[in-house]
This record gives structure tokens, sequence and C-alpha cells, in this order.
């Protein structure tokens, strides 16, 4: 009897062990979703979280209200057939997993603007003081404002500028003694002025053009290094220039982010490589385009044929194929 007392006492000490490994293990995401699924009609924190996650990935551009409505429900659809998933519009196991690989969750902001009543954005690698707006505000609420619209929304008032006290007025200048006739200042030299090509050289750029920020360089640049790191260094510039061609463009939204982060715009935004550190080359190859190359020829779209799952992609009148990509009207 005791040998038997003693194997059922080890038994139970074994799993109690596993229970609390198991406990000890499971990492701090699974703050990412409960077990339940998601579905149209629901409410509350997982609504919010699959809201805050999507929208992070630019799949959903409605507010973030933890009410699953139409347009969160569609907005799951089509990320369901972007990645092959089951499409039923239910969030289940493999979505979640999906979603919570590919995007980052900042729980306590995201409710801390619902608490103070606060429509605001959750849009990746934008600061958060330029996501959150004043109470009531529409200044990031979805695709329509956008980080970059909200930051020229945003930017504080110009400040009057203090009166300066009244000065006593400038005495007038003593004469300059004259230069004696023989002394000639040589005049500078004329620059020859660069010589013209009809076809663009892919070169390496130098300078930022006025017309683009710090932070447009970068998420171009994390653009270009997680849609086509290893590719050429004229497809990476061909690359950047389609996201050019795309604000040029009437159909297309008309800033850098908003262009990037439309819904299923990128593969590297909708599978979080967009927030990879890109390299020097895909930082030089977006000033080049920048600079006015596009080995693309003004393409506003391209794919990979060996990968791409779209039918609708193929129907584009084709321009050229530089590395893998090809380059459409």
């Amino acid at each position: 009897m005791n040998g038997k007392y003693f194997r059922l006492f080890r038994q139970f000490t074994i799993l109690m062990t596993l229970i609390c490994v198991s406990i000890l293990i499971v990492p701090d995401d699974a703050e990412a979703f409960t077990q339940q699924v998601i579905q149209k009609g629901a409410t509350g924190d997982d609504v919010v979280e699959l809201q805050a996650r999507m929208q992070y990935n630019g799949y959903y551009d409605g507010p973030i209200d933890g009410v699953f409505g139409w347009q969160t429900y569609w907005s799951v659809r089509e990320f369901q057939e972007q990645f092959g998933l089951e499409v039923d519009g239910l969030v289940g196991e493999d979505m979640k997993d999906m979603l919570v690989r590919a995007t980052e969750y900042d729980k306590e902001f995201v409710h801390r603007m619902l608490r103070e009543g606060r429509e605001f954005t959750h849009y990746g690698g934008v600061d958060k003081h330029i996501q959150k707006g004043p109470k009531g505000s529409r200044d990031g609420a979805g695709r329509t404002g956008g980080p970059e619209r909200d930051r020229k929304e945003q930017a504080p008032p110009e400040q009057p500028r203090a009166e300066e006290p009244a000065r006593e007025p400038a005495a007038e200048p003593a004469p300059e003694p004259e230069r004696p006739a023989e002394e000639e200042v040589p005049a500078p030299a004329e620059e020859e002025p660069a010589p013209q090509d009809d076809e663009p050289n892919i070169q390496k750029a130098m300078n930022v053009p006025d017309g683009f920020s710090d932070n447009d360089i970068r998420i171009m640049a994390q653009a270009v290094y997680g849609e086509a790191r290893g590719e050429p260094y004229e497809g990476q510039v061909a690359v950047a220039a389609v996201i050019l061609n795309r604000i040029n463009s009437p159909i297309f939204p008309n800033t850098v982010s908003d262009v990037i982060f439309e819904p299923r715009a990128f593969t590297a935004v909708a599978d979080g490589q967009i927030w990879m550190d890109p390299d020097e080359e895909a930082r030089k190859a977006v000033l080049d385009a920048i600079n006015g190359q596009d080995p693309s020829g003004n393409a506003l779209y391209y794919f990979n044929p060996q990968t791409a799952t779209s039918g609708w992609i193929w129907s584009r009148p084709q321009i050229k194929q530089i590395g893998k990509h090809i380059f459409c009207e």
C-alpha cells in the first residue's frame, strides 16, 4: 500500500511541476488575445486588440472601438484571403498567431486613449505623440488621416515673435578706402553644368531634396528593404520609384506613409518585415529614386511571378522585369 501511495504522490508531484513550468514559460504576449474565436457581433478587449493589430499593419482603417462590425468583418476577410487562411470572417488561432507575429500591440496606450475618449491611430513605428489626438478629434482616425497628414495637422501654431526693444539708429558706416586701380578681384570660375542624360543612370545620391522628411526616407528605406533586399540595386531603386509614382498618381494617396500603409499595398507591411532595420543600400536606393531615377519605367505596380497569388496583377500591362520583379502600369 505504501508503494502505491508513493507512486500516486510522485505522479501528482510531476503533474503539478509540469503545470507550474507551463505557466512560467507562457510568453507575456499571451495578453495577445484570449482563447475565444472572435466573430462579428463580438465586443470587448479582444476586438480592441484585433482592430489595433489590423490597423498596425494597414488592413483596418476604421475606429478602434471594440465593436466587431461590418468594417472589421470585411477587413478580417481581406486579411485571410491575402495570407491563404480560410476566408470565413472568424478570427481563430491561425489568424491570431499570424497577427501576433507580424504586429505589436501597446495595450496600455490603446486602452488609455479609449478611456480618455480619444480617436487615434495605432500604426506601427509611428511616434505615440503623433498618433494621439485631442478628445473627439478626427486627426488620426483611420486611413483618412494617416501618420504623415496627422503630423501636419498637429504641428504647433506659429508663436508670435516678442517685440524687440527700440534700437538707436545705427551710425553711418565710414566709407571704404578706394581700392587701387591695378588691384582686381578675380571673378569666380563658372561651374560647368552637369551633362544631361536621356537615360537616367543609377548612381549614388548624396543629398535629400526638399519635401521629404527624415521619417519619409526611413519608412521608404524600410519598405525597399522589406520588399527587395537581395534584389539588384537597380531593382531596389525601381521599388522606391513605384512608391513615388503612386504618390504622384491621382488614384493613390499623396503621402509616403499613406501609400506604404494602404491596405494590401505591400507584402512587407502585412507580414511585419517593414519594421526590419534597412541597410545603407536601401537608403541610397530611396535617395536615388527621389532624385529622379526611375528604372521601373513609371510603373505603379510590381510583383514576383513565382510567388504572386493574385490573378488580377497578371492583367496589368507589363513594362519590364528587373531581378525577380515584373513592373507594370
